[in-house]
């Protein structure tokens, strides 16, 4: 008996599928099946993805958006449900990691901004693609999460803020949902060699990238859990919490 569904055909969006993990699940998917549209700021980004994606063979489209402006999300998921005739599943994956200071030696502008990306922005892309999942009768949100939104490590205190926050609202979607058959559920990568953790390694700041206990990922690596979760059965398990880490979150 067929248990997981297919994503051939399936309209997926991505936010921040620029560069690193976005980038990785864009051309992932894409290889998959679905019909890619692909979101961020730096249109010359998704523009590259979008075209790399089409010269493969597969369908793609690169919307420049701003995840903080409502507007702007409501106008995005408009023209990817224009261009595929719907959506199906919404990755929510844009975010941003400026701050790495204890409070009072931080710049509150930039702990204000990380709030804004990672959980308004969050909150805006859901709440534009919300009406179009219904339209499909079932649907698929995940959230890349984060470790370090279960755990009170010292500095980066607006990201930890930020991903705990948006653990919760993935909970709270998945039972306001739930009657629609539209699933919420979080990834959470693990340590990852992106543009935003880049400093890290090279700096050995944080011991989960030296000593061994940690699985160092590539942005490729993501690919497999996000496409098997995007493939579970539309009365499959919501509110839930998906880890590539190899420690207890």
């Amino acid at each position: 008996m067929k248990t997981y569904e297919t994503l051939k055909d399936k309209v997926v969006l991505i936010s921040g599928a620029g560069r690193g993990i976005g980038r990785a699940l864009a051309m992932g998917f894409s290889e998959e099946g679905a019909c890619v549209a692909c979101l961020a700021r730096t249109a010359s980004e998704i523009d590259k993805t979008a075209e790399e994606i089409r010269s493969a063979g597969g369908r793609a489209v690169s919307i420049p958006c701003d995840v903080t402006n409502l507007q702007s999300m409501e106008d995005a998921c408009k023209l990817a449900a224009e261009a595929f005739g719907g959506i199906d599943i919404i990755i929510v994956n844009a975010g941003v990691n400026n701050v790495r200071e204890k409070v009072g030696e931080d710049d509150p502008e930039l702990w204000r901004n990380t709030i804004d990306v990672n959980l308004i922005g969050a909150y805006y892309s859901i709440r534009a693609c919300i009406p179009y999942l219904k339209e499909r009768g079932a649907g698929k949100i995940i959230t890349i999460g984060s470790g370090r939104g279960r755990r009170g490590d010292a500095t980066g205190s607006s990201y930890s803020c930020s991903k705990s926050a948006l653990w919760m609202l993935v909970r709270v979607l998945a039972e306001e949902l739930r009657e629609y058959d539209i699933t919420v559920n979080e990834l959470i990568p693990g340590p990852v060699v992106t543009d935003m953790n880049k400093k890290f390694v090279k700096d050995n700041l944080d011991t989960l990238f030296t000593d061994g206990i940690e699985w160092v990922k590539e942005p490729e690596d993501i690919v497999p859990l996000a496409v098997f979760m995007a493939t579970l059965p539309k009365k499959g398990p919501t509110a839930q919490s998906f880890s590539l880490t190899r420690r207890e979150i």
